[in-house]
């Protein structure tokens, strides 16, 4: 099974999927891939992050710079993607809060990841640093995220109960994974569901 088998999939009415992962995951690759395949409009967090920006007169660079002193912006980053969950469908959401934002509102919610030191590797030859560099910035980045995530709505990131699929990223070639998460939107049927874990204790304070 390659890419090319699902290039005519029909189109699904009302589907809203998420995707979510740590960097180095191929989160957005992979989200990339399956918005195409279903005729999803793909919004990410970096999206909504670059509209942001621009809406105040920022560079993405200094409102990166700006939102590690504001968590405002976080907020209404966040209240933007679970706008979006609340009110659109067909549409892809990809980002590490994702799963956790559409909650109730997302027909299928995806987590990737994989070991540390695979993503490390990927984001140093991605970004062209030393892996040691990558690996450090990355864990720091991952453990303070993870505090402020607490912090802002009571969210724990390493809790993937709510999530329909969980997939390691390392143990397949980069080919094989969309067309797992493929296989599993396509073979998806309503009539067959006994129920999704319920995304609770959140507090959606933005």
């Amino acid at each position: 099974m390659n890419g090319n088998d699902f290039a005519a999939l029909p189109a699904r009415v009302a589907m809203l999927l998420t995707v979510s992962g740590p960097p180095g995951s191929g989160k957005s690759t992979n989200a990339e891939l399956l918005a195409e395949r279903f005729d999803l409009e793909h919004i990410s967090g970096g999206d909504i992050f670059r509209e942001l920006a621009d809406e105040r007169g920022y560079t993405p660079v200094e409102f990166n710079e700006l939102a590690e002193e504001e968590d405002q912006i976080d907020r209404d980053l966040d209240r933007r993607l679970r706008t979006i969950a609340a009110s659109q469908d067909h549409v892809l959401l990809e980002s590490r809060l994702a799963g956790w934002l559409a909650a109730e509102h997302a027909d299928l919610r995806f987590w990737l990841d994989a070991p540390l030191d695979v993503r490390a590797e990927r984001i140093a030859d991605r970004e062209e640093k030393p892996v040691a560099e990558a690996r450090a910035v990355t864990k720091r980045r991952e453990q303070s995220e993870a505090k402020r995530y607490a912090d802002l709505y009571d969210i724990d990131i390493h809790d993937l109960s709510i999530y329909d699929a969980a997939i390691n990223t390392a143990r397949w070639g980069e080919a094989v994974v969309p067309d797992m998460l493929t296989a599993a939107v396509e073979r998806y049927d309503p009539d067959q569901d006994e129920g999704k874990y319920p995304v609770e204790g959140v507090r959606y304070e933005f």
